[in-house]
């Protein structure tokens, strides 16, 4: 089909080309010229664009043996539409399971709209999905049919690196990110925004049974984006004084786990309407306005850790003055650039971790650098 689809246009071409000579010999005319491609050649090239489209969803249909649905974004303007396409067979290590609720991560946005740059189109966003199994390979050992199950944002890794070794998989050099990825046969992985879902074994997690699933769902991302550095920088024990920039869907997330923790809870946000939720329904101890220069200076060196979970470009000076001398900012959120003062953090020997936390005790480093600007 790819070769008539050139030859097609090839033809195109020479029509045009023909249609030109034909004008110039005649005294060329501009608006001829206007109103030939108006009515000849754009609407051929839509149908080219239409038969594109049609073969591409036919073939993501028949590229596996088991059929699926789901919404997917088809291109940059973010709207999904319904979409057929098909999932692999159950491998011998894997679980097929049905999906019952899926989270929707401010990444997915992203992504739908290709807001990174790399998004690979039909997308079928979606790594927060939780369901019930409905098959499983013969050399599964976990799961049974019927258990309530959830996949994050892994589905699969090589399992003899050094990081798959230690139970770092998310470093591992062959991941395979459950959605926008591609998996070891070259196919596009395809998220929870669907009725179905083929994971590997090792990337499943059994669904404790007091835990509504639509509720827990959040968790698989935006709750282990969070969970996981307050765990690991130490900002999870009773007393340490915990800064959280950004209230949105993981703001909630920290604060409620640092309370959990027993820590005092500073939330730092641009909007002051969000002051009494912040304190009333969450817990939090205190609220900053970011651009409030008094609040910010009165709150100067008194924080032992910052999670900063804003995806939008900010600076970072103002968080590293809250920080007390070896204090830890951590970036969960993805901004497309960084600027990084350097004195700063040198004369209050701060800490600045710049990850992004997906999958359990899991992280992947942004590196310093791409579209970091340093001071």
């Amino acid at each position: 089909m790819s070769l008539f689809l050139v030859s097609y246009i090839h033809t195109i071409q020479l029509i045009l080309l023909l249609y030109l000579y034909k004008f110039t010999k005649l005294s060329f005319k501009i608006h001829s010229l206007l109103h030939f491609l108006n009515m000849y050649i754009l609407p051929r090239m839509n149908v080219i664009r239409d038969l594109g489209n049609k073969l591409m969803a036919t073939s993501l249909e028949r590229e596996h043996p088991v059929k699926a649905f789901a919404w997917a974004a088809k291109d940059p303007s973010g709207h999904f539409a319904p979409f057929n396409f098909s999932r692999r067979a159950t491998g011998e290590h894997d679980v097929q399971f049905k999906v019952l609720y899926c989270g929707i991560c401010h990444s997915d946005l992203h992504m739908a709209k290709n807001e990174w740059g790399f998004t690979i189109y039909p997308l079928i966003p979606g790594h927060e999905m939780v369901g019930v199994v409905t098959e499983t390979g013969s050399k599964v050992e976990k799961f049974k049919i019927g258990d309530k199950v959830g996949v994050g944002c892994l589905v699969r890794s090589c399992h003899e690196c050094e990081e798959c070794i230690n139970h770092q998989e998310s470093y591992c050099p062959k991941q395979v990110y459950s959605i926008n990825g591609r998996d070891y046969d070259g196919s596009v992985t395809y998220g929870g925004f669907s009725d179905i879902m083929v994971a590997n074994e090792h990337f499943v997690i059994r669904w404790p049974e007091k835990l509504a699933l639509d509720r827990g769902a959040p968790l698989l991302c935006a709750g282990i984006t969070t969970y996981s550095p307050l765990r690991r920088f130490g900002l999870d024990k009773p007393g340490v004084n915990v800064g959280v920039v950004g209230f949105g869907g993981i703001g909630h997330l920290t604060v409620k786990f640092a309370k959990a923790f027993g820590s005092k809870v500073t939330v730092i946000s641009t909007s002051a309407t969000k002051k009494r939720e912040a304190i009333e329904d969450f817990g939090a101890n205190e609220f900053l306005v970011s651009h409030d220069q008094e609040q910010m200076q009165a709150a100067a060196g008194t924080l032992d850790g910052i999670i900063d979970t804003v995806s939008g470009n900010h600076s970072l000076l103002p968080l590293i003055n809250l920080l007390k001398p070896h204090g830890k900012l951590v970036l969960v959120g993805i901004p497309t650039k960084l600027e990084v003062p350097v004195f700063p953090l040198l004369q209050g020997e701060h800490h600045s971790n710049f990850r992004s936390y997906f999958i359990m005790s899991q992280s992947f480093i942004i590196s310093l650098n791409n579209n970091t600007t340093v001071n």
